[in-house]
């Protein structure tokens, strides 16, 4: 059959007698010869490829044959319906009587067309992504490609691609930290992948400015020692305590970073030595502290002496801060103003020996508030609604009502190095702590900043009782 065929005949044949194939097609030539004229003829049709070749089926039962011709036909409508009907002209095949009738002319391309059909419901249902962007969807794509950029390496090692390049670099622990960092569009992060610190970046530790940025956790404080022995760290950031870099959102991961502190003001000793110093202080019974946490949620660890003296060391970058540090040959004397002793109970001397002055003087000493930490309690935890200036050794310079702090510390003549503030933190105020140098600010709650003075470490209060 003719593939170009654009219709197919097809006509039932009944002969009376036993016919052959040949007999049939024989007589569809003979019978139509001449009939529609030279134009329709079968024979110039089928040379001229016009018509298929005849097909025919024919079956012979009790002296009877019965059977099929198909024709395909590449003639118009009417053409093919003409040479259909002349075939019905045919009534002897061979030496017997016979009887042709057209059953049907089929539309080959109709059935093409339900094939085309078909197929193209086929193709409409699986191969078309249904999901449509809208223009939000297209920005934010595009963005995010732009900001989040494949992990390299720095010679073997984890890093993002800016570290090459970059005059800060941020010392993570593992390549998870690296991908987190990237993540949130920080391009210049370096993994040391363990708690050994490889030589390439202990040696780039020496180029750069470097932020140790590290796990809330035991390893981290691990990772932190090996550096301050082979590297050289300006600052250091934790996670919050028992979390790890990878785990934290983008906030939680900005703010450890925005609290880093100085890496000469971390005490990579621990609370041991603390303990040990002050219990030589006081002959075995030490002056309240707060606890040191090495792993705190800003990630800083307490201020310790580093010069010998015995001056106390007070803490000024930690949000968890320890006790001053005060030497046994030198007790600390109690120097408040009226107020700070209006509000210190008096200290039962009644069991001291009298022959011991400097053991009493350590006792009465104690009921004064000596840390950052005492202060806080009891300016902000006793609901005072005041604000308290303090020196280097956490002495009050003074106090103020918590809406005149910002007049208090314009006017004050002194050096206050904290701030203990029953209220909310302002920007204002946040502005002329740092002016006067104030490096520590401790407030009931934080306000909303514009820009946040890099020399000022702000803690929030509950962070620090609930240490």
């Amino acid at each position: 059959m003719d593939d170009s065929a654009k219709y197919l005949i097809h006509a039932q044949i009944t002969a009376d007698g036993v016919v052959e194939r040949s007999d049939v097609v024989g007589a569809v030539f003979g019978q139509t010869e001449g009939l529609l004229g030279d134009e329709l003829d079968l024979r110039d049709l089928q040379q001229s490829s016009k018509i298929g070749r005849i097909d025919v089926s024919i079956d012979s039962q009790n002296g009877q044959s019965f059977g099929e011709i198909t024709i395909s036909s590449g003639l118009d409508k009417v053409e093919t319906s003409i040479l259909a009907a002349s075939l019905e002209a045919i009534n002897r095949v061979g030496p017997c009587e016979a009887r042709v009738e057209v059953s049907d002319i089929e539309d080959m391309r109709s059935a093409q067309r339900r094939e085309v059909v078909e197929r193209a419901k086929e193709l409409l249902a699986t191969s078309f992504d249904d999901s449509v962007m809208d223009s939000t969807e297209i920005l934010s794509e595009v963005r995010e490609a732009n900001r989040v950029e494949r992990i390299s390496e720095y010679k073997g090692y984890p890093a993002g691609p800016r570290v090459h390049d970059s005059d800060a670099i941020v010392v993570v622990e593992g390549r998870a930290d690296v991908l987190t960092l990237l993540k949130y569009g920080i391009k210049n992060g370096v993994a040391v992948e363990g708690t050994s610190v490889p030589d390439a970046v202990a040696d780039l530790t020496a180029e750069r400015t470097v932020t140790a940025f590290l796990d809330g956790d035991r390893g981290g404080e691990l990772i932190l020692k090996e550096l301050a022995q082979v590297a050289d760290v300006d600052y250091v950031a934790f996670a919050p305590e028992g979390e790890s870099v990878e785990d934290l959102s983008r906030h939680e991961l900005m703010a450890a970073l925005r609290e880093k502190v100085p890496f000469e003001s971390v005490d990579l000793d621990g609370d041991d030595d603390q303990e040990e110093v002050a219990d030589a202080d006081s002959g075995g019974d030490p002056a309240p502290t707060a606890p040191t946490n090495g792993e705190d949620a800003g990630g800083a660890s307490a201020v310790a002496a580093t010069d010998g003296s015995t001056e106390p060391a007070p803490e000024t970058v930690s949000g968890d801060v320890t006790a001053t540090t005060e030497s046994p040959a030198e007790p600390v004397s109690p120097e408040t103003p009226g107020e700070a002793d209006d509000e210190t109970e008096s200290t039962e001397v009644s069991d001291v020996p009298a022959d011991d002055a400097s053991e009493q003087s350590a006792e009465e000493s104690a009921d004064e508030p000596t840390t950052l930490r005492d202060h806080v309690a009891s300016v902000i935890g006793e609901r005072s609604n005041h604000a308290r200036l303090l020196d280097s050794e956490y002495r009050v310079i003074s106090e103020v009502p918590a809406a005149d702090v910002f007049d208090a510390i314009s006017g004050e003549e002194g050096s206050p190095v904290a701030l203990v503030l029953d209220g909310e933190l302002s920007q204002r105020v946040l502005d002329v702590a740092a002016q006067r140098g104030i490096a520590q600010v401790v407030a009931e709650s934080e306000g909303e900043y514009v820009k946040r003075p890099a020399s000022v470490r702000v803690v929030t209060a509950d962070r620090m009782l609930s240490a």
